[in-house]
């Protein structure tokens, strides 16, 4: 083999690694972005649950809530 030889097949050896590498990382950052917009509707429906929920608790009345005057004392007292 001459030296030429060897320098292209190193050089072909070289980028293959580096076209491996790279599907690679393609494959994971698609990975990451299906879980990341998984994460993204669950977060967003989490909100809109929580926002009814202050919704309701926003719109009980004073008299719906329980008052800690009014409650009676433990029977141990």
């Amino acid at each position: 083999m001459t030296e030429n030889t060897l320098l292209i097949e190193q050089l072909q050896d070289r980028i293959d690694n580096l076209e491996a590498k790279i599907a690679f990382q393609d494959d994971v950052i698609e990975q990451l972005n299906i879980e990341i917009t998984a994460h993204q509707e669950s977060i967003s429906h989490l909100k809109d649950q929580l926002n009814l929920v202050v919704d309701k608790v926003k719109s009980m009345n004073a008299s719906q809530i329980a008052n800690p005057e009014d409650e009676a004392p433990p029977p141990h007292y």
